[in-house]
């Protein structure tokens, strides 16, 4: 899109969208507003597929709205920029992640942590203040308020950095804000999937010691000798689990299967700390006295602000830190959305859009 003053044209975009259950996504041609006055209008080169996407195309949280364009870990170029934007200009390098829009007056905006605002707007299948659908990075442009756009900081490359958007910022803030970021303490990564294997480049950048935790004892090599973590433990194994109790200060667990706390919560120091990411469909089975007998937290974190993603992204940058990803076509989305849902996918998939989403 070759850039232009705001306001001059209308927008159409080309983007892939589900329109049932099935999940499957297809080519459509959706309407994108002016470039308003604090906006900026976006070239999306590359998009992150997060497990969230689908969840929703599929419609098992019951929240699609039809048709769905999925995507937010956005990535690509400013294009054009309102006339109130101050922050960026045509041709910067920038991204979108989980959230298009909040209230920015409620006390959670107020205090910066706008992800926790009740009347956010996501990225995408989230009705906006104007009653407008959103529609995510599965599509080759995007207009966005310049307060959820957020700088690719220099050496950061686009595909590589676009899950960090999601996947880098749901594992950062809990660390930050939990104090799970010290250098020498000892933390418990649960799961070793898109999230999971991110957590654990983080705490080894924050300095920590590092324990993947997994059902599956293949992914030994691959967290201790490609992603560096200290230690790995199988869950099934009850010596493993017993020689690694009482040891760690804190868990981030990524995984969305239901299963019992007590045998992780055990893994904890006293006033240890278990961080929920995942959105298991089941409840969680948890013993009162698992808690209470260590003085032991349990808290769920979800996603992070626009100021600590910003934060992340430049933190990511400065230590070479990005997500390992493969790259697809616009035209392998679907097979991916598949694989995605077997857990074959080492460790996120990202849409090659710039260059492959085009009208037939």
């Amino acid at each position: 899109m070759a850039p232009t003053e705001a306001g001059q044209h209308p927008r159409m975009a080309l983007a892939l969208a589900a329109h049932d259950a099935s999940g499957r996504v297809t080519p459509i041609r959706i309407s994108r507003r002016d470039t308003g006055d604090d906006d900026v209008a976006i070239q999306v080169l590359y998009c992150g597929i997060c497990h969230s996407d689908l969840h929703t195309v599929k419609n098992e949280w019951r929240t699609a709205i039809y048709p769905v364009v999925p995507g937010h870990e956005i990535a690509g170029l400013v294009t054009e920029v309102g006339k109130n934007v101050t922050k960026f200009n045509v041709g910067d390098k920038v991204g979108v992640g989980c959230m298009a829009n909040t209230c920015q007056s409620c006390e959670s905006c107020e205090e910066g942590l706008e992800n926790y605002c009740s009347k956010i707007t996501f990225t995408y299948n989230s009705r906006d203040r104007d009653g407008t659908v959103t529609s995510g990075g599965y599509s080759d442009m995007v207009v966005v308020n310049q307060s959820f756009v957020i700088r690719f900081p220099d050496g950061m490359p686009l595909d590589k950095g676009a899950p960090l958007l999601c996947a880098g910022i749901t594992v950062y803030t809990p660390m930050k804000y939990h104090g799970l970021n010290e250098p020498g303490k000892h933390i418990g990564i649960i799961g070793l999937g898109g999230l999971g294997h991110v957590a654990v480049k983080f705490a080894k950048a924050f300095g920590m010691r590092v324990t993947v935790i997994s059902t599956s004892p293949e992914k030994r090599e691959k967290a201790v000798e490609k992603l560096g973590a200290d230690a790995f433990v199988v869950s099934s194994d009850a010596n493993q689990m017993k020689a690694a109790k009482g040891t760690m200060h804190g868990i981030i667990n990524t995984a969305s299967a239901s299963m019992s706390m007590y045998p992780y919560l055990a893994l904890l120091k006293p006033q240890g700390k278990m961080i929920l990411l995942g959105l298991p469909e089941k409840p969680l089975q948890i013993s009162a006295f698992s808690l209470v007998s260590g003085g032991k937290t349990m808290a769920g974190s979800c996603m992070g602000s626009i100021r600590d993603t910003q934060e992340m992204m430049d933190f990511a940058a400065k230590h070479e830190l990005t997500a390992d990803i493969e790259v697809v076509g616009a035209e392998d989305v679907n097979d991916a959305l598949e694989r995605l849902a077997k857990g074959d996918v080492r460790y996120r998939f990202v849409i090659d859009v710039g260059n492959t989403l085009v009208a037939a």
